[in-house]
């Protein structure tokens, strides 16, 4: 229907007296086309109506069958379980007992018989009394094995469906059959009475489709005028070859949409190959071609560009008796100066491949990345194929050495195919000095090799693979060195091979333009590359290399960079006195050396803390005083101080299980409980460092043996277009699949939060806990008495024996009594000493007194003073730590081997 019709008004007064008879002919004779398409159509709804009936009454008979065996079963089984039915077919006369309650079941249901027999057969009770006590006939072998079983069977009263189910006596053992069902015949009558139905709405069906045909058939005999096929092939025959020989552009337009487009309006105007039917304002042609046929305004010989041609067009309005308005429209080429033309056309491809160019070569700071920009750009525009190769170590960020480069790598390789035969990416080269790359790079300037074959220089590089690359078509080159700063970073390659005529001097100038913007794009990017790495490597060296030693938690970690560049993030595992251990994880506002640098000074004023045993709360307050005042001292950063930082600071303490938390801003921990139950801490936020004076305040959590601890920043939860809710509910969903390790945790909350371009660094922690057990701590409450020295040492001496440290007792007599003489003589009420168990020996003095010892040299005439300095000798380390309730002296012992 992809065809119009030509106007009619166009034709001439002859043809008038065959339209009027083509009138007088319209209608449904037999050799018409609407005729023979009415008796087709007849045809086809006739079988599809009979096939209907067919269909449903086949479905009928399956239903009325199907339900006929669902009720015989039914009843079947009703009666085989009905109270007494298993006691009557045991009694002396089962026909007296069971027959009424058959006929009775019979009557009141939809079958034609119950029947009960005894299990071998032999029937009690049937609706033909004559029947009774003969075999039944039918499946028994299949209710006996206490299946029930559903047949048809021809019997003596005729075809009939039954149900046979067995029927069990309280030991569960088959004492006897019932069996229901209807007559074959019974089904069929149900079928029969409702063919009048079926066939009556076929019959409707039919004369409704019939009607709509002939009304389709009507409406088509009137467009065809009643003509026949061989008539209306033989007219759009002439019609098509006469309008698609002419050498003139014809449109036919109607109703806003192309209708037809001979070929020679199809070649002037480039339209797509499904233009006809498409609207005219979707066809892409210039805007006054567009608007003078929408609007059918008359025109003749109005020129109007189409490309780089200009056509003369004329536009007449065409309108059938009583049809739709419409335009025929004709185009003929009036294009003169056709070489002129190409050339502008040539100028203006030039001016495109700058400006794309300039778009798309340097979208990144990515040296590789680049380069390949560079030859994704210029194929085909420019060359068939072009290849891109950097000086070595220009890709990581190195400054190239000036001079005449020592080797080069090839970086990329983009192309019309991809079976040439140059150099691969990844490839070595070293140019020799008489190829066209050598003497570009040698004289700064780009040089062309118009015909490879007659190329000796070029030849002399690789004879054998030349010969290849001559032998697959690429015959003309263009070499230009990549130049920025007055130093070279390598040579930029331009291949043809389709286009037969050799590269120009305009192409080489053209080259030339790319290729010094793509120079100073692949510097900016090598720099980039070589500070990114130098930020990187500084993270790396400022970052904990391992995790330390502790028995308190099972720990496992991730740290990932972001692909903008290196940030601030940082983790940390610290061990702390009385076996407890510290987490952290922290994270400074931005990227780059300044951040990764913060960072490090962050960290280690936080270890400098720890070693003084802060509280975490404590320990955030004096590092945002740190943080208020970093950069302050540095002339020259042109900042006012840090921009921001956060900050989560954990003390787990085994022996208690509490872990005890403060936060500078940062996401509040996930805990996971041994038994699987998620929470995220209710920890008080407080502001990020160096942004207020504000204090911060700690919490203290249980933790039962066994939770998970997860620390994290918010690299790791929140990215753009995602909330950090959303984030969060994902993480809780992770970490409530079950018992994980903290390995696994790592993995399964990357592989579910890792997004595929990080634009943030993300640290993770996580921490399983443990507790020292009962039997390895040993505590007593000491009374402020110097006799009670004496008891604390004989209560240590038992206890090491007990733990099988007897070698340790003299030193460890020695340390706690020196310490608890102090806490009597300097400190207050109450005292306490104990003993701790695990990677050391560790033994702890606590009392009331906020008063702190210190170490000093006693004299030769002094009296005392000797006793920290004797501690400090015997013990590997020792301290003092503070507490709401006073401080605690202690001392770690290095285990003896085992």
């Amino acid at each position: 229907m992809g065809r119009a019709r030509p106007p009619e008004n166009a034709a001439s007064t002859r043809r008038q007296p065959r339209a009027r008879t083509g009138r007088r002919r319209a209608g449904l004779g037999i050799r018409s086309v609407a005729g023979q398409a009415l008796i087709l159509q007849v045809v086809v709804a006739l079988l599809i109506v009979a096939a209907g009936a067919t269909a449903l009454v086949l479905q009928a008979d399956r239903d009325s069958e199907r339900e006929a065996r669902r009720r015989s079963l039914s009843v079947a089984q009703t009666f085989a379980h009905s109270p007494g039915v298993a006691d009557a077919l045991t009694s002396r006369d089962p026909t007296r007992e069971l027959q009424p309650g058959a006929e009775a079941v019979r009557k009141s249901t939809d079958v034609d018989f119950v029947v009960v027999t005894d299990e071998r057969g032999i029937r009690y009770a049937h609706p033909n009394p004559k029947l009774i006590g003969k075999r039944f006939v039918g499946d028994i072998d299949t209710p006996l094995s206490g299946q029930p079983v559903t047949e048809m069977v021809d019997s003596d009263i005729g075809r009939l469906l039954q149900a046979t189910v067995p029927v069990e006596n309280a030991e569960g053992e088959v004492v006897g059959l019932v069996s229901a069902g209807v007559l074959a015949s019974s089904v069929g009558d149900v079928v029969h009475d409702q063919l009048p139905v079926l066939l009556g709405g076929a019959a409707i069906g039919l004369l409704l489709a019939t009607g709509g045909i002939v009304l389709a058939a009507r409406r088509l005999s009137r467009q065809t005028h009643g003509l026949g096929p061989a008539e209306m092939a033989r007219m759009y025959e002439h019609y098509d070859a006469v309008l698609h020989a002419v050498r003139e552009g014809v449109l036919i337009v109607g109703d806003r949409r192309l209708l037809l487009a001979n070929d020679e309006a199809r070649r002037l105007l480039e339209l797509p190959a499904d233009a006809e039917g498409r609207a005219v304002t979707d066809l892409g042609l210039h805007p006054r071609m567009t608007q003078m046929l929408v609007s059918g305004r008359v025109a003749t010989d109005e020129v109007i560009a189409a490309g780089d041609r200009l056509l003369a067009v004329s536009n007449r309005p065409a309108q059938r008796a009583g049809g739709p308005v419409g335009v025929v429209a004709t185009l003929r080429d009036t294009t003169e100066l056709h070489e002129l033309s190409g050339e502008a056309a040539m100028a203006r491809d030039r001016l495109r491949l700058l400006y794309d160019s300039s778009v798309t070569i340097g979208t990144t700071l990515d040296v590789v990345r680049t380069a390949r920009e560079l030859a994704e750009t210029t194929v085909p525009d420019l060359a068939d194929f072009t290849t891109v190769d950097l000086v070595e170590g220009v890709p990581e960020g190195e400054e190239p050495v000036p001079g005449h480069p020592a080797g080069m790598r090839r970086i990329a390789l983009h192309g019309i195919r991809e079976d040439c035969p140059l150099y691969p990416e990844g490839e070595p080269i070293r140019f020799v000095t008489s190829t066209p790359q050598a003497r570009g790079v040698a004289g700064a300037r780009g040089v062309l090799a118009a015909d490879l074959r007659t190329s000796p220089g070029w030849h002399a590089q690789d004879p054998e693979r030349a010969r290849a690359i001559v032998e697959y078509g690429i015959h003309s080159l263009i070499a230009v060195p990549l130049r920025s700063r007055n130093v070279v970073l390598g040579v930029v390659n331009f291949w043809r091979s389709e286009r037969p005529e050799p590269f120009e001097e305009d192409d080489l100038s053209l080259a030339e333009e790319v290729a010094a913007h793509a120079a100073a794009c692949i510097d900016n990017a090598r720099r980039y590359t070589r500070e990114h790495t130098m930020a990187e490597t500084l993270q790396q060296s400022l970052l904990p290399s391992g995790l330390p030693e502790q028995n308190a938690l099972d720990v496992a970690y991730r740290y990932l960079p972001a692909q903008a560049g290196v940030g601030g993030d940082w983790f940390d595992v610290i061990p702390l006195p009385g076996a407890r251990a510290a987490l952290v994880v922290g994270d400074v506002v931005g990227h780059g050396l300044h951040a990764a640098a913060t960072m490090g000074r962050l960290r280690t004023a936080v270890h400098n803390f720890s070693a003084l045993d802060m509280a975490p709360d404590e320990l955030l307050g004096h590092l945002n005083d740190l943080a208020l005042h970093i950069d302050h001292d540095e002339p020259g950063t042109g900042s006012d101080g840090l921009t921001g930082a956060t900050c989560l600071y954990a003390i787990y303490d085994p022996v208690a299980r509490v872990c005890t938390v403060a936060r500078a801003g940062h996401p509040p921990p996930a805990v996971v409980d041994p038994d699987g139950s998620v929470r995220f801490a209710e920890v008080p936020a407080g502001p990020p460092l160096g942004l207020s004076g504000l204090p911060f305040e700690s919490v203290e959590l249980p933790l039962a043996a066994g939770s998970r601890l997860v620390l994290y920043t918010d690299g790791l939860v929140e990215q753009r277009g995602r909330d950090i809710d959303v984030g969060l509910d994902t993480l809780r969903e992770v970490l409530a699949r079950g018992e994980q390790d903290p390995e696994e945790i790592c993995r399964q909350l990357l592989r579910a939060l890792l997004p595929e371009r990080p634009e943030d660094d993300i640290a993770l922690l996580v921490a399983r806990t443990r507790s020292v057990p009962a039997d390895r701590i040993a505590e007593w409450a000491v009374p402020a008495d110097p006799a009670a020295v004496a008891e604390v040492r004989t209560a240590v001496s038992g206890r090491l024996a007990a733990w099988g440290l007897a070698e340790e007792a003299f030193t460890t007599e020695l340390i706690l009594s020196e310490l608890v003489t102090n806490a009597i003589r300097y400190g207050g009420s109450p005292i306490r000493a104990r003993l701790i168990l695990d990677r050391s020996l560790i033994c702890e003095v606590a009392d009331g007194s906020s008063t702190s010892p210190h170490l000093r040299r006693a004299t030769t005439m002094d009296e005392g003073g000797r006793g920290l300095f004797l501690v400090a000798q015997l013990a590997e380390r020792w301290g003092t730590r503070y507490t709401h309730t006073g401080k605690v002296i202690w001392t770690e012992q290095p285990l003896p081997a085992r």
